[in-house]
């Protein structure tokens, strides 16, 4: 199963009971959702340290008991809805956690909840809760995250390439998210994560992502590690670029919330 498919094939998947996750705001999902979902927060699974709020929670009991609270089964699959182009990837972020948890069979929506719409799935209005507590179990893999100090000797030697999935103007100092500091991490590339998408929410076309890539240097076979402010909008992007057949890419969840909490002036560039 891809990390990311079409509302059509979603439709099939959801007919077949899959476990569905609203990741849209709250508004949204009380006026409207597809039937049977339940909304979650990318902030329900995460540290609460104002530093390493990014970052998924340690304790893989607690994990375990959140994530089947909300209906998630090893073996069902999870089709996770998202509203973009107005929102900061955070369907991304619960698909690329719950790969990270060792859940194989999750994907996201291209066009998100529009799409599902359009393709015909069925709505209903307020809130539902799960009629059942799943039975994920926590098997952690570190294939698509990496820690800070990993990433510092990765850069020291010079071994990857890191793209700042930000708003051009955090990318060059602005701080709207309570960072610490400004700036970005030194060597890092620009790519906000929504020009992967068009005005309407739909990724554009393999080619097209791939060729904004090439321009950057990357390729297939380049190690790549994404950061946000918070492993949200970069997890959308390690969604994507996994999609495409990258296969050595990794999110950094604590992007600039824990990086700009570092002493070491040295590992922050402010244009």
């Amino acid at each position: 199963m891809q990390w990311i498919i079409s509302a059509n094939v979603a439709k099939q998947f959801i007919s077949q009971g899959a476990t569905i996750l609203d990741t849209r705001n709250q508004l949204a999902y009380l006026i409207e959702h597809i039937t049977g979902a339940v909304h979650v927060t990318w902030q329900q699974f995460s540290q609460t340290e104002k530093s390493h709020r990014g970052k998924l929670l340690e304790d893989g009991n607690l994990l375990e008991k959140k994530l089947r609270k909300v209906g998630v089964f090893n073996s069902k699959p999870v089709i996770v809805i998202g509203n973009p182009p107005h929102n900061f990837g955070e369907e991304g972020r619960i698909v690329w956690m719950l790969r990270t948890l060792g859940h194989q069979k999750t994907a996201f929506v291209n066009g998100g909840y529009n799409a599902l719409v359009k393709a015909g799935v069925a709505t209903s209005r307020g809130f539902h809760c799960s009629q059942e507590i799943g039975d994920f179990v926590v098997n952690r893999t570190d294939c698509w995250e990496i820690e800070r100090d990993i990433l510092r000797a990765k850069l020291s030697e010079n071994k990857l390439t890191v793209i700042d999935t930000r708003q051009k103007q955090e990318y060059t100092g602005a701080t709207p998210y309570g960072e610490q500091r400004g700036g970005h991490i030194p060597g890092a590339v620009h790519f906000y994560f929504k020009d992967l998408m068009d005005s309407e929410g739909n990724l554009l076309k393999p080619e097209e992502i791939i060729t904004k890539l090439e321009v950057l240097g990357i390729h297939c076979e380049t190690p790549v590690v994404t950061y946000c402010t918070g492993g949200i909008r970069s997890a959308f992007f390690v969604a994507v670029l996994v999609n495409l057949g990258f296969f050595d890419v990794k999110n950094y969840a604590g992007s600039m919330w824990e990086w700009s909490a570092s002493p070491c002036e040295k590992y922050l560039l402010r244009l």
